[in-house]
C-alpha cells in the first residue's frame, strides 16, 4: 500500500464528507462515544453498499486498508487544486 501525502488530514476529510453523506441518506449521526474504528468501518461499508467505492477482499479488510480506501475515495472527490492534494 503506497503512502499518500497528507493521509491523516485526507482521512479526517473523508470521514467528515462520508458522515454528511450518511446523514443525507437518513442515517443518524455518530455519537461522541463511537470510536474512530467504528466510524471508519461503518462509513466504508455504506460507501461499498452504495457502490461508491470498490470493496476490499474479505481477507484484506483490516483497519489500515479501510482507512486507505477512504483516503483514495476522498482524493478522487476533491478538486485537483485542493490544498490537501498538494
Amino acid at each position: 500500500m503506497k503512502k499518500i501525502k497528507n493521509e491523516g488530514a485526507l482521512l479526517k476529510k473523508a470521514i467528515e464528507v462520508a458522515e454528511r453523506y450518511a446523514q443525507g441518506r437518513g442515517y443518524k449521526a455518530f455519537s461522541p462515544t463511537d470510536s474512530a474504528k467504528q466510524k471508519v468501518e461503518s462509513l466504508y461499508r455504506l460507501l461499498v453498499h452504495d457502490k461508491l467505492i470498490t470493496p476490499l477482499p474479505e481477507n484484506k479488510e483490516d483497519l489500515a486498508s479501510l482507512k486507505h480506501r477512504l483516503v483514495m475515495w476522498i482524493s478522487k472527490q476533491l478538486p485537483d487544486d485542493h490544498e490537501l492534494l498538494k
